[in-house]
């Protein structure tokens, strides 16, 4: 990192130090300036997470947990050293964090520890996580598919019943209809922590309680929330929890499932083979603890390596000062587009506090053409149902644009992309 930050929220100067360590913002689009606005999707990269990678595939590159020599050795310490890092940054003790692609398959992963527990896998102990006609998966309306479609394979394998909890005209969780839906035959509550579309942040607390009040086990997409906010998966008393590293000024391949080390530890593995072993016979095998069971074959070294670098950015920066400073540019953002007629800024009516995320939708418009025009100007920003169609289903729109900040955006990028919104309801002759 080119500086340390020791005051008490990012000031422009500060700011604009920041963005010296991501040399993709200094480069044009189109013959502009590039601003940014994706960072929901991906997140750009500082020359720390950058050099951290490279430094040691350069001097250290070798396969963990599997060598006796002395590059292995060391490969292995860095590598345990990157789990305790993010561990830290979540709240978590070292060996609740499970290395996996991403966050897709951290929730698969836990998903197909019920499927095995349900075909009578993995002993008696793993009585939690049996499903079986009778019990229920409860999701909600807002989910990301990456948190919805596994919980449905789920229900389908197992007979399993799967609720969703719905959302009201403005897209907030209908909490009456939540604390109704979870009860006594519910066995896990899988629930995002941030809308990936609406950019509110969902009281999950009260559904934390709800579900541990009947026994459920809850597990957490904080995939909008690791990379923007203080996060304490103990402190939110969560049992699982899932977040990537590319949206958090890491790599791309690389995500973490925290996991309660109790129930780490009675949980099926999803995938089998290499590296996850004590011993193997041509008939059984056994199992190392976690989190190595869950971690088969060949991994992820370099990018945990990445991954730990960009932990160590954002502590250095300080969680909470990026949350105040994207707090403010997405209200910025909301009051801009609200201020635009023709644009339905969908979740405006929504009283909860917010990342720095905004999805709208101009009707006359479709948003492929409001992306396409932004860009020619330089603004990237995401277009399409961001992999969430129930929820844009249940607002009466098929798709929207989505702009996302991050801690290197700043207030005059906001103020172009509101000038670049209205700018595109005049070219399109779209009035309201």
């Amino acid at each position: 990192m080119s500086a340390s930050l020791d005051v008490t929220s990012l000031a422009d100067a500060e700011i604009h130090r920041l963005r010296e360590d991501f040399p993709i913002l200094q480069t044009q689009v189109n013959g502009h300036p590039l601003v940014y606005l994706d960072s929901g999707a991906t997140s750009q990269r500082p020359l720390a997470v950058l050099d951290a990678e490279r430094e040691f595939l350069t001097t250290l590159n070798s396969a963990v947990h599997r060598g006796a020599h002395t590059l292995a050795a060391e490969a292995t310490e860095i590598f345990e050293d990157a789990r305790a890092t993010v561990a830290r940054f979540v709240g978590a003790d070292d060996d609740e964090i499970v290395w996996t692609s991403n966050a897709t398959e951290a929730i698969n992963l836990v998903a197909y520890a019920f499927s095995n527990a349900s075909v009578g896998r993995g002993g008696a102990a793993t009585e939690k996580f049996r499903l079986g006609e009778g019990d229920e998966i409860v999701t909600t309306e807002m989910e990301h598919h990456a948190n919805l479609i596994p919980w449905q394979e789920l229900a389908a394998r197992t007979g399993a019943t799967l609720r969703v909890i719905p959302l009201d005209d403005d897209g907030a969780l209908r909490l009456d209809d939540a604390a109704a839906l979870i009860g006594p035959h519910t066995k896990v509550v899988a629930v995002t922590h941030v809308s990936n579309v609406l950019g509110i942040i969902n009281p999950v607390e009260q559904l934390i309680a709800a579900a541990h009040e009947v026994g459920a086990l809850v597990l957490l997409d904080a995939c909008q929330s690791a990379p923007h906010l203080p996060l304490d998966v103990k402190a939110l008393d969560v049992d699982f929890a899932v977040f990537s590293g590319h949206k958090m000024l890491g790599p791309t391949g690389i995500g973490a499932l925290y996991g309660r080390r109790e129930l780490l530890e009675v949980m099926p593995p999803f995938l089998t083979g290499g590296s996850m072993i004590t011993t193997v016979t041509t008939t059984e095998a056994e199992y190392l603890p976690p989190p190595q069971r869950f971690e088969a074959g060949t991994q992820r070294v370099s990018q945990a390596v990445a991954l730990a670098a960009a932990v160590d950015y954002l502590s250095a920066v300080g969680m909470p000062r990026i949350a105040d400073h994207e707090a403010a540019l997405g209200q910025r953002l909301v009051d801009g587009l609200f201020g635009i007629d023709g644009v339905r800024v969908l979740g405006a009516g929504i009283d909860l506090p917010r990342v720095g995320l905004a999805s709208f939708d101009i009707p006359g418009i479709h948003s492929h053409d409001v992306g396409q025009f932004l860009d020619d100007q330089g603004i990237a920003v995401r277009v399409g149902h961001h992999c969430a169609q129930p929820l844009h289903r249940r607002l009466g729109v098929t798709s929207s644009t989505r702009a996302s900040t991050y801690l290197y955006s700043t207030e005059d990028e906001v103020d172009a992309f509101i000038e670049g919104v209205a700018a595109t309801i005049e070219f399109f002759g779209v009035r309201s």
